[in-house]
């Protein structure tokens, strides 16, 4: 694959962008056409297309600082421990004496707020991610993960770390889970009190980590620098605008304040992962544009998508279903895969389906699940205590999945390799 992209490689003068860049547009344009159709993309933005080729060789500079010192010899200058970063984290880099510069860099950032910052529209966005329940969980299973995976580079990254394959799937579905239900709780978001925040500016060392461990063996020819500009901002709009949209199609209702709410969460979140300024946006439609463009700008599949996607449908046999009894456990991790696979059939469409190796199903879950859904957000929501009922049921539902995964083991993010 890499030497089929290496024959599309743009020789001419100008900017210079990963062979992966554009080198399946005509693909891209196709799964696109509903987002094009929904978002009112009239043409392309060759200066948006031009930001996304060149955002795919640019990294987290401010986090590769702090990988840097990281991974610095013991003794050296700077030298970062990594119970440093620890004490920071948990206690503020206030609590660190003689904080090394990368360190007290890094946490310099992440504590203060950018002057865009609204905290009462967090707040408001993280009740309105948490009363999405299932929804949510769906939609980023199916639709933001499964549905990522049709692309080559960030999937074959995957595959190299192990991340999302064989015996460690559940695992990390389920570290992915935690990381999402803990940006809902009150305050979550707060620097170093929040576990929202906290776990947020964890992952975000995980990634400058996994680069550093990785750019001196990558290809960055054809995929640009392992984690980049252009691939975080993908995933940060399969959080928020692909969230938008695929809650809607299962039947959820948007206002527009509570679509602003919900992309100022990701906005913020987004910013504290350490993705560009060029691509954070409350703005749905904005965003919506942008994921278009970020679309076109995709490479083929690979033959790592069909292994992570088959590995996820493979995982919900291995899930372990709470309320269900020792002798019924396959028949609901039977059900759970079907329903799954219907699910799939309609957010992904045939031809996905069959690049994946998947097989398609009858849409029989959307039918159920929009059914209950019109009468949960436009009848009983409605009604006295209806809100906090849906802010209730999200947050069971989501410590049901959690518990579903992690099996009893400590739920947590994965670890830093220092």
């Amino acid at each position: 694959m890499t030497a089929d992209l290496a024959a599309t490689r743009d020789t001419t003068d100008g900017p210079s962008y990963p062979a992966r860049f554009r080198a399946a547009e005509a693909r891209g344009r196709r799964l696109g056409r509903p987002l094009q159709l929904f978002a009112r993309v009239r043409q392309v933005d060759e200066a948006l297309m031009d930001r996304i080729g060149r955002a795919m060789t640019e990294r987290d500079e401010l986090g590769a600082r702090l990988a840097d010192a990281i991974r610095l010899r013991a003794g050296a200058t700077g030298k970062v421990e990594m119970a440093q970063f620890r004490q920071a984290l948990t206690h503020g880099v206030e609590a660190v004496a003689d904080a090394p510069p990368a360190l007290a860099a890094f946490f310099a950032e992440v504590q203060a707020e950018p002057a865009w910052l609204d905290r009462d529209l967090v707040e408001e966005g993280a009740r309105v991610f948490r009363r999405l329940g299932q929804n949510a969980q769906d939609v980023l299973l199916q639709l933001s993960l499964v549905g990522g995976y049709r692309f080559g580079g960030p999937t074959d990254l995957l595959v190299a770390t192990g991340g999302l394959t064989g015996g460690q799937t559940l695992r990390r579905l389920g570290e992915t889970q935690k990381w999402g239900s803990s940006l809902t709780d009150p305050g979550a978001l707060l620097p170093v009190t929040g576990e929202g925040w906290r776990l947020t500016v964890h992952v975000r060392l995980m990634h400058a980590l996994v680069n550093h461990a990785f750019e001196g063996r990558w290809d960055t020819d054809a995929w640009g620098l392992p984690i980049n500009q252009a691939d975080q901002a993908s995933t940060l709009g399969l959080f928020d605008g692909v969230l938008l949209i695929g809650a809607r199609a299962l039947g959820v209702p948007f206002s527009r304040r509570e679509s602003r709410a919900l992309m100022h969460l990701w906005k913020y979140v987004g910013w504290l992962m350490g993705v560009d300024e060029d691509f954070l946006v409350d703005d749905e439609w904005e965003r919506h544009r942008i994921d278009y463009h970020v679309l076109l700008a995709q490479g083929p599949i690979t033959e790592a998508g069909p292994q992570l996607a088959q590995a996820v449908v493979a995982a919900q046999a291995e899930r372990h279903y709470p309320g269900w009894p020792a002798a019924l456990q396959g028949v609901r991790a039977r059900y759970e895969r079907e329903r799954l696979l219907s699910m799939l059939t309609v957010f992904l469409g045939p031809e996905s389906m069959r690049e994946l190796g998947l097989p398609m199903r009858p849409p029989w879950a959307h039918g159920y699940i929009v059914a209950l859904n019109t009468l949960r957000y436009r009848v009983l929501r409605h009604l006295p205590g209806g809100e906090e009922r849906l802010w209730r049921w999200g947050g069971r539902r989501a410590q049901w999945l959690l518990d579903s995964y992690f099996q009893g083991d400590r739920e947590e993010v994965g670890a830093l390799q220092a």
